[in-house]
């Protein structure tokens, strides 16, 4: 059974101003590493509630990529992941339920200080759904731990995902048949929740303030992860971040 959100993929230009400034707006960032095809590298922001943040750019042009397209709209949100039970099992049970999807993949990365993480990743068809994340080494490898929780802003993890859909209806029916539950119901937008954080799928038909950026982000980018809701204490009033300093993340606080 799928568990919980894993982590959230950011693109970023330059990774190293990218991670000077994601600490100037008061995370603890960790260096990641490369991955194992050589095409991209990261860093990472890791929280109390077992998410992270991957800040993640390109070291050279790879086309083949699944996330090199998303240069051409230039910096933000890209992708999230979903951390599976097992994920064979979670592959094989969203088949039956009628989702197409691919996998499990081998992937991995080196980390600064040598150590190899493995791990494996499915993905759906659909553009609008995030991908499985299973580890093979342990997840405590590929996660920085308990040490790298406590934020400067207060934020302890990601209490909201916003995904971008052109049809609600559909879309909610194929997050139904990846995680094996119903969502709920409320007026322009559907609800799913996974552990700690809601999945909220909205359409710019949703009668909400930003509905002329949500429009903008599946004309550029297409479907998929729109925004973040971090979970902040103490509590906030929700302020957006600095677009230019979170390098196009809308995130509130």
């Amino acid at each position: 059974m799928i568990e919980a959100l894993d982590h959230i993929v950011i693109l970023v230009d330059d990774l190293a101003a990218a991670t000077a400034d994601y600490a100037q707006l008061g995370f603890k960032v960790v260096p990641g590493g490369t991955h194992t095809d050589g095409a991209t590298h990261n860093a990472l922001v890791s929280f109390a509630d077992g998410s992270y943040l991957e800040l993640l750019a390109f070291l050279r042009p790879a086309e083949n990529h699944g996330w090199w397209r998303h240069t051409a709209a230039g910096e933000g949100l890209i992708d999230f992941a979903l951390l599976p039970g097992a994920i064979g099992e979670d592959v094989s049970n969203a088949r039956e339920r009628g989702l197409a999807i691919k996998g499990p993949f081998d992937g991995g990365r080196a980390r600064p200080d040598g150590v190899e993480l493995k791990w494996q990743t499915a993905r759906a068809e659909r553009q609008e759904l995030p991908f499985l994340c299973g580890d093979v080494t342990p997840r405590e490898l590929r996660v920085p731990g308990e040490d790298t929780w406590t934020h400067p802003n207060g934020v302890r993890g990601i209490a909201g995902v916003t995904v971008a859909v052109h049809d609600l209806e559909a879309s909610a029916r194929a997050y139904a048949a990846l995680l094996g539950r119903l969502p709920v119901v409320e007026p322009g937008r559907r609800r799913f929740e996974l552990r700690a954080t809601q999945i909220i799928l909205r359409t710019p038909a949703s009668n909400e303030p930003d509905d002329s950026a949500l429009e903008a982000h599946l004309q550029t980018r297409g479907e998929g992860i729109y925004g973040l809701q971090f979970q902040v204490i103490p509590k906030r009033s929700g302020a957006l971040l600095d677009l230019r300093q979170s390098h196009g993340v809308r995130a509130t606080v």
